[in-house]
């Protein structure tokens, strides 16, 4: 017994002696060779790629009539290569009148003349391709021009196009007048006025969410939808990797039969700034954002994944634009049922929910909705401007480029560009003789229209400090290009020691990372106006971004951040900056200037 206790006690105290010794040199060596390493799935082309929006008619002319062309896209398919772009979506190259500059096709399956041939188009996706950049286009399902075969035939009632669009009797206020005929309901277009134009030909009203030569299709008819379907096919047998989806909240309205055979007025909105031409007087609830919509956009998939499939062809993406609420947007993505939408619907928090006036806070609240919202197992994606809206220096501050574009690029999933952010192109001032936007044209006056123009966001591309900022050879272009081209270009942003550009390409190239591909994500609010977003990976490099958005000079603790493992240096940081590439950072204080950002690497976060 008492032998057994001693060799108990030894035993025991061999076993506490061993385990202090075996669990120090467990922890030696584990604290030598460290966590595993994760593994590391394969993405798909698309899923952490960046994707420029261009806008034709504005980024390269190669013939001198003052209008971007495809040629001239093709002749710069280099400059995405040195961005570190991975795909090029154009805005609509299609036939068209052009009173909505290409939002209003007479033509779905071939080039507007301005921009060239079909021939042009192809040589435009292979030489792409051999660059390893995907190609999307611009698809507009919503609506056709007047002018397209489509309504021609639809308008004269032709045999099988007699619903090809949305018609609808006129209302008599005298039922014994016929010319006291007025509008089917209250709805107001996009663009202001009415909804509702009169065709003499057929005698019925047809409907028009946009600009009155922008007839709205009848989705409920289904030849409508298979001739979508055709499109589709079209294109992707042209090689085209995808698609932006315009406008489709637009594409269903109330459904008379629901409604005792008429169409419904909507309720007032009750904004007394409003008159009844101006949208938003009314609710809209008739007009935008109807449940049918999603069965459309979930076809659209299920035909987008067979074509793939069969075809043995990389994935072919489909990206939704949708105003919408979050709610109402998320359902793009798919639904509980398991149905697939789109690949992803664009997120616009970043220009519908934040601008200059905004502080750091604002700008964690709009990240975090998207990422909480998100459907499991998807892919976000960060939009800061786009052909419809001010250009982003121009809605933030001129000092907030930098750290704009380094959210975009350092965020997880994919990062939208509209040509010339890479470079901090600002709205171009264009006069009211030179506005040629519709939607300034029908709101607007000599007095009002920069607040409806989507024009100053559409000015040419800066290429140099030459003549037309080298868009164009011709004596005039077709927007005037933006007064401010000698400061801010291209080429003098390459031979610039700091620059927008040099800080974008370092950003692309730093999205190539494991932290930036598949890393977590940590993002808070440091003070009122400086914000930290981390991206951190085990046993990969840490790299964070600090950014104050704010219009004073800030200073924050980063020892806050726990993710923060020295040494830290810097890797990038905002051309107005004092702190450069390869300096060290303490951990702890640190001090910005108004709209300064600064990427930081630090050691791994292994915890």
């Amino acid at each position: 017994m008492a032998s057994c206790v001693r060799v108990t006690g030894i035993t025991v105290g061999v076993v506490l002696v061993v385990a202090v010794v075996v669990g120090s040199i467990t922890w030696a060596i584990l604290a030598s060779k460290g966590p595993s390493a994760p593994k590391l799935k394969e993405l798909d082309w698309w899923e952490n790629t960046i994707i420029y929006q261009i806008y034709p008619r504005s980024f390269k002319d190669s013939d001198g009539d003052g209008i971007g062309d495809l040629k001239g896209i093709t002749s710069e398919l280099n400059h995405f290569v040195e961005a570190g772009v991975g795909a090029i979506w154009m805005s609509p190259i299609f036939p068209s009148p052009m009173v909505d500059f290409g939002y209003d096709i007479s033509d779905f399956y071939n080039i507007h003349y301005e921009y060239g041939t079909m021939a042009d188009f192809d040589e435009l996706v292979a030489r792409a391709h051999e660059l390893g950049i995907a190609v999307l286009l611009d698809y507009v399902p919503n609506h056709a021009s007047t002018e397209s075969e489509y309504f021609i035939k639809s308008e004269a009632r032709e045999s099988g196009f007699e619903d090809f669009f949305v018609w609808a009797d006129p209302v008599l206020m005298d039922p014994n007048d016929v010319n006291s005929r007025t509008v089917p309901s209250n709805w107001i277009s996009q663009f202001g006025g009415t909804v509702w134009e009169w065709s003499e030909a057929r005698q019925q009203y047809y409907l028009h969410q946009f600009a009155i030569e922008q007839a709205d299709f009848n989705f409920r008819n289904p030849a409508v939808r298979e001739e979508m379907l055709n499109i589709l096919k079209f294109w992707f047998n042209k090689g085209v990797d995808g698609f932006r989806l315009d406008a489709l909240p637009h594409m269903f309205e109330a459904n008379p039969d629901d409604f005792g055979g008429v169409y419904p007025n909507e309720p007032l909105s009750g904004n007394m700034f409003l008159n009844e031409t101006q949208i938003g007087y009314t609710t809209q609830e008739y007009i935008r954002d109807l449940i049918e919509l999603y069965d459309v956009v979930y076809e659209w998939r299920e035909f987008a994944d067979s074509y793939q499939k069969d075809t043995n062809s990389n994935t072919k993406i489909l990206l939704a634009e949708a105003y919408s609420n979050i709610t109402m947007t998320m359902l793009y993505y798919g639904d509980e049922r398991g149905r697939f939408g789109a690949h992803f619907p664009f997120n616009f928090g970043f220009i519908t929910s934040v601008d200059g006036r905004s502080n750091a806070r604002d700008f964690v609240y709009v990240i975090k909705q998207w990422l909480v919202y998100m459907p499991h197992g998807n892919v976000a994606n960060w939009v800061f401007g786009n052909h419809d809206t001010n250009r982003m220096p121009s809605r933030f501050r001129t000092n907030m480029v930098d750290g704009l574009n380094s959210l975009n690029l350092m965020l997880p999933g994919v990062a939208i560009t509209y040509q010339g952010e890479e470079i901090g192109m600002r709205d171009g001032y264009v006069s009211w003789e030179d506005t040629v936007d519709v939607a300034a044209l029908n709101q607007g006056n000599a007095s009002t229209y920069l607040l409806y123009s989507r024009d100053p966001a559409r000015t040419p591309y800066h290429w140099n400090g030459l003549s037309n900022a080298g868009f164009s050879s011709g004596s005039s272009t077709w927007l005037p290009v933006a007064e401010d081209y000698q400061e801010i270009n291209l080429a003098k942003q390459k031979e610039d020691t700091r620059s927008h550009f040099k800080v974008y390409q370092a950003l692309a190239s730093l999205r190539k990372s494991p932290a930036l591909s598949f890393g977590h994500v940590h993002i808070e609010a440091l003070s009122e106006s400086t914000l930290v977003l981390v991206r951190y990976l085990v046993t990969h490099e840490t790299y964070s971004l600090v950014f104050n958005v704010g219009t004073v000079e800030d200073t924050v603790d980063l020892a806050r951040v726990s993710m923060l493992i020295e040494p830290i240096t810097v890797y990038t940081s905002s051309i107005h900056s004092g702190k450069i590439s390869g300096d060290a950072v303490p951990m702890g204080i640190l001090s910005l200037q108004p709209g300064e950002a600064i990427v930081i690497k630090s050691a791994p976060y292994n915890n």
